[in-house]
């Protein structure tokens, strides 16, 4: 595919309204057990923010979850929800050489539909496995059960059964009615400028969700966002996406602070960055245990420190 190369400064779309949808940490206690009160306060701060919370993500532990436990999840999200918008995420547990897995997908699809939200298909080893073609089928397949869906490109360093399309599969993406976004989490800058620029040429009420936690700024460019990192803040993120919405200059410093949190968090292993979120919410006193599901990897305690001095910093410009 070969295109007029547009520079990214003048992609830059100012003024413009940001869609955030944020995905909520499902927080544990220091039995192992899901904080059942942490997780309904934590959506509600989301909510109150104005954002659109994501569950049952990464940020979740989707991958991690039993089958009940993400029933619960949702259930316990429809509760507060009533009918206000949320994102789901469908993931089908397999293992490296399956093949995808239709039928299961299914399943997974039914309960979030059920209950009102916009499902998102993780990858899995079985899409992993598809050609670019079979992945389009897969994904026509999918638009066959749900009228509304997410499809979502995750780089190898957050999961190993990442995918992220070629760009002429991403193109054939944009041509399913039923696809009305997809989070890209390549942490390429490159190849989410490329997805931009296609999507405005292509269908541009697309939308474009930037799962690059090592680029937030990537909504100045036409993104909107589907970010682990905005369950640190879900209200400066908001705040800063106001700024940018007004025009007003605030917005850099306050970016570039949430950018300073997200290059410390998401280091490798990038996976730990859910106990950095659990020890920030801890810290900003909206947690009262910093642990994680026993399964998922952690940071050492001195991580702490660090995230203490950005707290500080960032509540001396969420008070300006």
């Amino acid at each position: 595919m070969n295109h007029a190369t547009v520079l990214p400064s003048e992609m830059i779309k100012p003024k413009r309204k940001i869609t955030g949808m944020s995905a909520i940490l499902l927080p544990f206690d220091d039995q192992g057990r899901v904080d059942w009160d942490g997780f309904s306060a934590h959506l509600q701060r989301t909510l109150d923010a104005g954002l659109i919370p994501a569950i049952n993500m990464d940020t979740g532990y989707i991958n991690l979850l039993g089958d009940k436990t993400k029933i619960d999840v949702l259930d316990r999200a429809k509760e507060l929800l009533g009918s206000r918008s949320f994102v789901a995420g469908v993931f089908v547990k397999d293992r490296k050489g399956d093949s995808f897995n239709l039928d299961a997908t299914k399943r997974a699809l039914v309960p979030i539909l059920e209950r009102g939200g916009l499902p998102t298909i993780f990858p899995c080893h079985g899409l992993k496995s598809l050609s670019e073609e079979g992945y389009i089928d897969a994904m026509a397949a999918i638009a066959r059960e749900a009228s509304q869906f997410l499809a979502f490109e995750l780089g190898t360093m957050f999961a190993p059964f990442g995918r992220v399309l070629e760009l002429d599969t991403y193109e054939r993406l944009l041509e399913i009615p039923e696809c009305v976004g997809a989070k890209h989490s390549s942490l390429s800058r490159r190849l989410e400028w490329d997805r931009i620029q296609l999507r405005d040429r292509k269908r541009p009420e697309f939308r474009v969700l930037t799962g690059n936690d090592l680029a937030i700024d990537m909504v100045m460019y036409g993104s909107d966002y589907l970010l682990g990192l905005s369950t640190f803040a879900p209200d400066l993120f908001a705040k800063r996406d106001r700024y940018w919405e007004t025009g007003d200059p605030e917005f850099y410093e306050l970016n570039d602070w949430l950018q300073y949190l997200g290059f410390f968090t998401f280091r490798a292993p990038v996976p730990a960055y859910k106990h950095n979120a659990a020890q920030f919410l801890k810290l900003r006193g909206w947690l009262g245990c910093d642990d994680t599901h026993p399964d998922s990897p952690t940071r050492p305690a001195t991580d702490r420190e660090v995230l203490a001095t950005i707290a500080k910093h960032l509540n001396i410009l969420a008070s300006s």
